[in-house]
């Protein structure tokens, strides 16, 4: 087998691999995908940031089956309800969206939040009061149903009843989309172009937005992360709140030195049951407050930063 020195001797690049660090020498020259459409280097947003904040709040408690997922022992006797685990998803509505929002208003800083269509309808005064204080309402299904196994008619019903019903109840037409634990299925995308939808998250794939197209036509990517995000660290891995804070700031820290070259996205999320709790609200506050101390940074919307997307010429094309 060919060493990397014998490869190096064949292309004629060793005179230079002493000089230059290994993976400079390949960096400069990538193989493209024949399908991307790679954007030229820009360091920053038509808005003068050269990273752009994305920070989700999940509102899922109250749309949740019987005998959901909960921190408690998922031995429940057939025919019986977990009456604690009901208590954790009701705090989601009664303590824990209620404080992230007068955290955010604290904060200055306007998120998106995803809304399960059951859930908004069961707490509506609370829906409304998100997007009354500036926050947009996207789309996340009708309930907690899996979709990536549904035909193609009953998908596109379970999304649109889920968009109706925020729309009935907050005056919003949500335009992004997230589902259940990111699994869309092969018609989603299509659906959601049908439907009138501008973009989804439901991809981990990179640290910026880009386009994919959907029937013809140009559609956002505004990329999710499950690094950054509480039900993954805190209720998937126990993490305590401190460390939460140190793993989101070195996420921070290490995409705002990549933006000294290029622009990158960060995303956060939040869900109303763990989010909302006090200590993570003060550990959010600290998060924030060390962004904030940055220069060129943004705190956008998903919907905005999807309206970037389409208005960047330059932005990543994957078709």
């Amino acid at each position: 087998m060919s060493s990397r020195r014998d490869f190096i001797k064949k292309t004629g690049l060793i005179g230079i691999a002493g000089i230059v660090q290994p993976l400079n020498v390949f960096a400069s020259s990538p193989k493209l995908n024949g399908h991307v459409h790679y954007k030229k280097e820009n360091t920053k947003w038509a808005d003068g940031s050269r990273l752009v904040v994305s920070v989700s709040m999940q509102f899922e408690a109250g749309g949740q089956p019987v005998n959901a997922e909960s921190p408690f022992p998922q031995n429940m006797q057939k025919g019986f309800v977990d009456l604690p685990g009901e208590t954790w998803y009701q705090y989601g509505y009664k303590e824990g969206i209620p404080r992230m929002l007068d955290n955010w208003d604290k904060l200055g800083i306007k998120v998106t939040s995803h809304m399960v269509g059951s859930a908004v309808l069961k707490n509506p005064a609370l829906a409304k009061e998100i997007v009354e204080r500036g926050h947009e309402a996207a789309a996340h299904g009708m309930d907690w149903t899996t979709e990536y196994s549904m035909p193609y008619e009953t998908e596109k019903k379970f999304i649109k009843d889920g968009a109706d019903a925020i729309k009935k109840v907050t005056g919003f037409t949500p335009i992004g989309y997230n589902a259940n634990w990111l699994r869309r299925g092969a018609n989603t995308l299509e659906i959601l172009q049908e439907l009138g939808f501008k973009y989804h998250i439901d991809d981990l794939s990179r640290d910026e937005p880009f386009l994919v197209k959907v029937k013809g036509k140009e559609f956002a990517v505004v990329p999710y992360t499950i690094r950054c995000n509480d039900i993954v660290l805190i209720e998937g891995k126990n993490f305590s709140a401190d460390q939460f804070i140190r793993q989101v700031k070195m996420e921070f820290d290490q995409l705002y030195q990549e933006s000294e070259k290029k622009r990158r996205q960060m995303s956060i999320s939040f869900h109303d049951r763990i989010g909302g709790t006090p200590q993570m609200v003060a550990a959010t506050t600290e998060i924030i407050n060390y962004i904030k101390q940055h220069k060129e940074i943004s705190f956008k919307r998903k919907d905005e930063i999807a309206q970037m997307a389409y208005d960047e010429k330059s932005v990543i094309r994957e078709f």
